[in-house]
This record gives C-alpha cells, sequence and structure tokens, in this order.
C-alpha cells in the first residue's frame, strides 16, 4: 500500500518530516516549552499558559532560523487573510443579510473595512477581544464563539506580550469554558509579576466558576493584601479595567 504523500502549507511541495525542504517552513504543532501544549507553527506566544515560544534564534542553525521565519510569516499572513475575508463577507456593513459581524464594527469609519495589513498584531487582538466582550454582553454566544478562535490566533502572532493581554487571554478562555486555561494564565501572571491583581481577579472568577468557595475565598485576601501596594504603582492597565477592579475589590471586601 502506498504512504500517504504530504504537502507543506506553505508551497505545496511533498514534505515529511518537521520542516519542509523546499522551503523550511514548519510541518505541524510543536510543543510550548512551558507547559508543553501544542502551539501552531510559527506562534510566538502559548496560548494555554500565555507565555513566550521561547524560541532561540542565536542558539538555533541557519535551516531552524528560517524555518521559524517562514512558519511565522505564514502564519500572520493567514490570520490578516482570515480576517479579511470575514469583514469582506459582511459587505462592509454589519448588518448584512446573512453575513457574520464584522469583528472591527463601531468607532471611527463604521461601515468601512479598516486596512488590516497596517495594523499591528496587538491591535488585530484587542479590536477582536472588544468584540467578542460587546457580544458576550449582549448574550450573542455565536458570535463569542466564532470570534474567540480567531482572537487565540491574533494573541499567538503578538510581538511582546504583559499581564494586560495576558488577562483578555483568560477572560476569552472563560467565555469559552476553558476554565484550566484560564487558571494557568493567573499562575503565569503572578509568577511573571507577583502581587499583580488581574492574577487574583482570574482566580476568583475561576473558583466562582468552579463553587470552590474556599479557593474564591483564598484569591479575595491575596487580593485585598496586595491592593494597596499594587494601587499605588498605577499601572495603566488597572485604569483600563476600572470598573471591574472596583467590583472585585467591593466582592472582595464584603466577601460575597
Amino acid at each position: 500500500m502506498a504512504s500517504k504523500t504530504n504537502r507543506c502549507p506553505s508551497c505545496g511541495a511533498e514534505a515529511d518530516g518537521n520542516f519542509c525542504r523546499q522551503c523550511g517552513a514548519s510541518l505541524g504543532p510543536r510543543p510550548c516549552p512551558s507547559c508543553h501544549a501544542p502551539m501552531a507553527p510559527g506562534a510566538k506566544f502559548c496560548t494555554q499558559c500565555g507565555k513566550g515560544a521561547s524560541f532561540d534564534t542565536a542558539a538555533a542553525g541557519p535551516t531552524d532560523r528560517k524555518a521559524w521565519g517562514v512558519a511565522a510569516a505564514v502564519s500572520a499572513v493567514l490570520l490578516v487573510a482570515v480576517l479579511a475575508l470575514v469583514v469582506k463577507g459582511s459587505g462592509g456593513t454589519p448588518e448584512a443579510a446573512g453575513a457574520p459581524v464584522a469583528p472591527f464594527a463601531g468607532g471611527a469609519g463604521e461601515g468601512t473595512p479598516p486596512d488590516l495589513s497596517t495594523m499591528t498584531p496587538r491591535e488585530r487582538f484587542d479590536r477582536l477581544y472588544n468584540r467578542i466582550m460587546r457580544a458576550a454582553e449582549s448574550g450573542d454566544q455565536q458570535t463569542v464563539t466564532t470570534f474567540t478562535p480567531m482572537a487565540m490566533m491574533a494573541y499567538e502572532q503578538l510581538d511582546t506580550i504583559d499581564a494586560d493581554a495576558r488577562f483578555h487571554l483568560a477572560t476569552l478562555k472563560l467565555h469559552s469554558g476553558d476554565v484550566a486555561g484560564a487558571s494557568a494564565i493567573a499562575d503565569t501572571i503572578l509568577k511573571e509579576t507577583p502581587g499583580h491583581l488581574f492574577g487574583y481577579v482570574i482566580q476568583g472568577t475561576v473558583a466562582r466558576w468552579n463553587k470552590d468557595d474556599a479557593a474564591l475565598k483564598r484569591a479575595y485576601k491575596e487580593f485585598l493584601s496586595h491592593y494597596d501596594a499594587e494601587m499605588k504603582k498605577a499601572r495603566p492597565e488597572y485604569a483600563d479595567h476600572e470598573r471591574m477592579m472596583t467590583d472585585f475589590q467591593t466582592a472582595a471586601t464584603s466577601g460575597s
């Protein structure tokens, strides 16, 4: 029986092994160096634990560097292409009959699809996150389900990462039912920035989801014990999520 022939997702050449001999692109997912979850070719950050891929370009050989670079470029191009198709499919207006709502609806130039190629990876991630949150608040679970995988893909292509992006990723995971993934991201936030309040907010939200009163009390206690010192640091992400921070502090203080 003849063996199955694989094709390179980048150049279409017949290929086997881990990298295409024709163009050097990665032929499959690689494990996250931290949690070992599978990562898409070219992904810079893991969507399971939120950590960076830690690809060592200095230690890698010429072939490995070429493979990583090609895979990263292909993944970024695919992301832009998918988002462009979504906007195009809406006819340029979110209300187009039978079309999905564009993830970038709202704001200046509403109804005019943006030039996605000029957006930074962070801009694409933030636009998708905001679209999903608006849908979640209005009870539009279909939109949440449709666009969450796209936001995950955008996260993978971020150039840099911070606690705010990780918090957004954890929120997306909670809305999609991946409670364990959100918990892993809380651990990452607190490991990278000990005492960061977002870590305790996520832990508390996960505890509520799991109906774990003991874990919720621990999250409240840790949040309150670090609150004053953290707020004095005037982190911009705290100001961006002022209402959420206030609500969690109120709940932690009252123990509700």
